[in-house]
């Protein structure tokens, strides 16, 4: 079994748990996810099975898209709902679609962001959230994070009684984001505490929440044997490069993983991202620009062989 199988990943569980889960449903042990979801967040989880596997890097680094919601009011440790309070004000007044607005747009393009304590970014050899579980605090590194779009999707509401302030946005970002810290940031920018209050993933190296089955329909289509008619080929994982279809002869050179011009391969100029190179219809390998030798291709990954 090869593919990419598009998954509704529910609440309540981590991204390993749907891949240990699968292994069994599957009856099979090589199984990756194309991007981790947190236990509280529901969504688009890619799940690549067999050769899938090998173009899981490729899922990953792909855009994302959410929908979720922000809270004014107070902010808690883990930056969402399920967090304990650290800090409260309580709105005497609702901020208007204006000035929420433009908080959001200072969150677009090229942002940097500070990774939460209860993250899974490494310092030191040792997990943030194993630090903030035994209630250590740790210089956090600083990353950059793209954020293509960030936009209001509903009116805001304020509550005069717990003094807080939410509206749903929807968010199209780059790997790495998140969009926990960025609920927290539009807080900051409008200048008091805030968290995410909800989250749903609902794009993931293009796929869509349309196309996704649960663990249970998985389940159900593997005993009815029509599992494989829902498998994406893997070739759904590189449709963001650029295709070049190959003649017998310039296949056989590519199957040797032979190194080759622009020329060779049809292309006016030198890339500047991989490109997939495909051969009766399926891909086989990616290339990419020599890093030391100018003019010249090299295969960055094989994907077929045979």
């Amino acid at each position: 079994m090869d593919g990419i199988l598009p998954l509704w990943k529910e609440t309540g569980m981590t991204s390993h748990d749907c891949v240990f889960k699968l292994r069994k449903i599957l009856h099979t042990k090589k199984i990756g996810h194309g991007g981790t979801l947190d236990p509280d967040v529901s969504g688009v989880l890619p799940i690549c099975i067999g050769k899938g596997t090998k173009v899981i890097e490729y899922m990953v680094d792909s855009g994302k898209t959410y929908e979720g919601e922000i809270t004014l009011g107070f902010s808690t440790t883990t930056e969402d709902a399920s967090g304990e309070i650290v800090e409260k004000t309580t709105l005497s007044h609702p901020f208007s679609n204006d000035e929420i607005d433009g908080a959001m747009e200072q969150m677009t393009g090229v942002i940097t962001q500070i990774p939460p304590m209860f993250s899974a970014v490494k310092v030191n050899g040792k997990r943030l959230y194993e630090y903030a579980r035994n209630g250590e605090q740790v210089e956090r590194p600083v990353r950059k994070a793209m954020i293509y779009s960030f936009d209001r999707i509903s009116e805001p509401t304020f509550d005069q009684v717990q003094g807080t302030q939410s509206w749903r946005y929807r968010v199209v970002c780059g790997k790495g984001t998140y969009v926990r810290t960025l609920s927290v940031d539009t807080g900051l920018a409008l200048g008091v505490p805030a968290h995410m209050s909800d989250l749903t993933r609902t794009a993931s190296g293009g796929l869509k929440a349309k196309q996704c089955l649960t663990l249970a329909q998985v389940a159900e289509k593997m005993t009815q044997n029509q599992l494989n008619d829902m498998l994406l080929p893997i070739e759904t994982a590189v449709e963001r490069f650029q295709r070049i279809d190959l003649s017998d002869e310039l296949y056989q050179k590519v199957k040797n993983g032979m190194r080759l011009s622009p020329a060779e391969l049809t292309l006016s100029e030198m890339p500047q991202d991989l490109v997939a190179l495909f051969y009766q219809g399926q891909v086989v390998s990616l290339y990419m620009a020599h890093p030391t030798k100018p003019n010249v291709l090299k295969p960055s990954k094989v994907l077929r062989n045979n």
